[in-house]
């Protein structure tokens, strides 16, 4: 469909405008943060408060750029040196947070393989480890375990359970609802582990209490192909069986897919009542009472016309046994609170007003006395920070990115626009500095069934600071939104979700925001699959694509991963991402503008042939001009050399075609430039993404953005 017959199609309806002035001077390209200091791996990671409030620890990156993470000790009263300095040489710690007043607990990880064979085939060997301050001692288990929360009458153990699928904030693994967890009582001083609950494919996880009693559970019932959920009371030893959907109907996928529905918290006062998230029949999901005496809902606490209730706040002393809630969460410009607690709401507040540029403020710690209080806060001009509130006085104690300057940093909106059928979409719209009309990157999210909030995002701000407005949509099957914004996306992989996208570029364009003639999408994982699919979208309206650890062969990923016992709506699902809709790889001969790819060489999530299987596709297509030049360490380019200079690319489109003013390259353009670039060692989620990758990632993307993104550049 053509761009002009697009805006006529009913943009102007009545939704959120940005405001910002039209300008024909283009928006100033040049970056005031070198690519080293957005390239840096987060500088803290954790910070907690021990529960007598003595003791602070610090999990840091030490050593710049090829540095490894060290845990130091402080006490509160004197933070001018640490007590301890501790690593898990030849691993690396990844998570810390104190339990007891004497024990931290953590995880820890160590690369061990080069290659990934199969799916969810991590590289990495990992083990969870407790660290007795006042013995100066570790002790370690091995495999990767997640504290399912604190035992208060036992001081001395934590309720954990092995962890069942790798997330990583950028994709979900739709089964993960269904594999079977087991839960343990980890013994803090002796580092041992006794099984409190071991997961079937009935009753696969579940939901604890404070006493750590397993109260919740949903699990897969073969025989009938239908999600069930059950219950039980403290002290009892079986399930009562509560409510059942049929799994061979895709109107119930949300359920499963969406992450969001089922128990959330128990009322502290009274152990037969608990708070469950479900939609019961209304398009957005609210938060519900749950009577376990009777297995019945009782009344609705709360629900938002505009978004589902994702969660529930539980109070700031939570962990030492004050489980009371405090407040329902939906998204929004931020994860919103309605707050049921005024105290807690008063204590949020008055933390707000101490740090500079608060967004979304959480306490991560709070001491016995609730004297003093660990903040965090992150948002559009803070990468994340810490604050130590002692005292009645606040202090900064560290930033995740200390190199980047409030001022280097780009406002975000929260909008919301119409796609061509009507449907609302919302979004987040980074602005560079300057007047506009600016360059534009759709960045669409991963997942692609996951709710992203757009808080504090480096890839958005990133291009911001290179002059790129980027637009963050939340197209039809973004979790969040409500029911039915999830099921019309169902088998519109390429299709209507690709037109959500696109919208949104064509109403900035008709906001005056945007040049028509400048427009580029980058993604990741399922973000990659969708910057694929516009490469070969006739009418092009971009003028390049990046696609980053792209699903590129729906297909092939399908029949590598295929359960053939799943329910049919969910096999169903999974084949209609590509098999049913768009496939790329079996686009290719379609190509109409420049493709960058990224794809990390050890990706367990999307695995790499992805990357080499397109790349084959486009040389079958002759999409692929033998003097271009491709990647960095690609191993797709013959004889797998490193010695190419990334630098260096195609000529100029032989054609000597330009943009139109409405429609971006014309269709019958050959396009020049394209690269393909291997993060070494790199797998699918950010937390894997070293310094040398990411230096990588931002010098490739900037620099094909400025030269290869059709003639002339973006």
């Amino acid at each position: 469909m053509k761009y002009s017959k697009l805006i006529a199609m009913g943009l102007a309806i009545g939704v959120t405008s940005l405001g910002v002035p039209v300008s024909s001077v283009f928006a100033n390209t040049t970056p005031t943060v070198p690519i080293e200091s957005w390239a840096m791996r987060d500088m803290v990671t954790s910070v907690s408060l021990s529960p007598n409030g003595e003791h602070l620890l610090i999990l840091k990156l030490e050593g710049g750029k090829t540095g490894e993470h060290v845990l130091e000790v402080y006490k509160t009263a004197d933070l001018s040196k640490p007590l301890k300095r501790l690593n898990s040489k030849p691993m690396e710690l990844i998570s810390a947070r104190w339990v007891t007043d004497n024990h931290i607990f953590g995880t820890a990880w160590q690369v061990k393989r080069k290659t990934v064979n199969d799916p969810e085939a991590d590289v990495r060997n990992y083990a969870t480890y407790s660290y007795n301050l006042e013995k100066n001692k570790f002790a370690q288990i091995e495999g990767s375990f997640s504290i399912v929360g604190n035992l208060p009458k036992e001081p001395f153990e934590v309720l954990v359970s092995d962890t069942n699928a790798v997330t990583g904030g950028t994709g979900v693994d739709p089964f993960a609802a269904f594999r079977p967890r087991s839960y343990y009582r980890f013994n803090l001083n002796t580092g041992t582990k006794s099984l409190v609950l071991k997961g079937s494919e009935k009753y696969p996880t579940a939901t604890f209490d404070v006493d750590g009693n397993p109260r919740f559970t949903s699990g897969y019932d073969a025989a009938t192909k239908e999600q069930v959920s059950y219950y039980r009371l403290p002290g009892d030893g079986d399930w009562k069986e509560f409510e059942r959907y049929d799994l061979d109907k895709h109107e119930n996928l949300y359920r499963v897919l969406g992450g969001i529905y089922g128990l959330q918290g128990f009322d502290p006062n009274d152990a037969t009542k608990g708070y469950i998230i479900d939609n019961r029949g209304e398009d957005k999901a609210a938060l519900w009472e749950f009577d376990f005496n009777t297995g019945k809902f009782g009344n609705k606490i709360y629900s938002n016309p505009d978004a589902d209730v994702m969660g529930i706040q539980s109070h700031s002393m939570a962990w030492a046994g004050n489980t009371k809630m405090v407040a329902a969460i939906y998204p929004g410009a931020k994860y919103e609170r309605h707050w049921f607690d005024m105290e807690e709401k008063a204590l949020f507040e008055s933390i707000e007003k101490k740090i500079p540029y608060a967004h979304q403020v959480s306490i991560s710690s709070r001491s016995q006395d609730g004297k003093t209080i660990v903040a965090t806060n992150t948002g559009p001009k803070d990468p994340g920070s810490f604050w130590l509130l002692k005292d009645g006085k606040m202090m900064k104690l560290a930033s995740r990115n200390p190199f980047v300057k409030p001022s280097d940093l780009s406002d975000v909106e929260f909008i919301k626009y119409p796609a061509r059928d009507g449907k609302i979409i919302p979004a987040y719209v980074t602005k560079p500095k300057g007047p506009g009309p600016h360059p534009l990157i759709v960045l669409p999210h991963g997942g692609p069934h996951v709710n992203e909030v757009v808080d504090y995002d480096e890839w958005g701000q990133v291009l911001a600071n290179s002059g790129y407005m980027v637009l963050q949509p939340q197209y039809r099957m973004s979790v969040g939104w409500g029911k039915d914004h999830f099921d019309s996306a169902y088998g519109q992989h390429g299709l209507a979700m690709q037109d959500d996208k696109d919208d949104g570029a064509l109403y900035l364009v008709k906001q005056g925001l945007v040049d028509p003639k400048r427009m580029a999408m980058f993604g990741w994982s399922y973000g990659g699959y969708a910057a694929l699919v516009a490469a070969s979208r006739e009418n092009n309206i971009y003028r390049c694509t990046i696609a980053g650890a792209a699903v590129a062969d729906p297909e092939k990923t399908y029949w590598e991963r295929r359960d053939p016992n799943a329910p049919k709506a969910l096999d169903d699902w999974a084949r209609r991402r590509g098999m049913i809709g768009v496939n790329p790889v079996k686009e290719a001969a379609k190509i109409n503008i420049p493709v960058m790819m990224v794809h990390g060489d050890v990706d367990a999530r999307v695995r790499y042939f992805n990357l080499t299987d397109y790349k084959k596709a486009m040389e079958k297509a002759g999409k692929l001009d033998p003097t271009v030049t491709v990647g960095v360490g690609d191993k797709a380019s013959e004889g797998g050399s490193d010695a190419v200079d990334p630098m260096t690319n195609g000529a100029p489109d032989a054609t000597g075609a330009s943009a139109t003013a409405t429609a971006g390259p014309p269709t019958t353009q050959q396009p020049t430039g394209h690269r393909f670039v291997t993060l070494k060692g790199a797998d699918h989620f950010y937390t894997t993404l070293m310094y040398e990758h990411q230096e990588l990632l931002y010098t490739q993307l900037l620099d094909f953005l400025k030269k290869d993104c059709g003639p002339g550049g973006l």
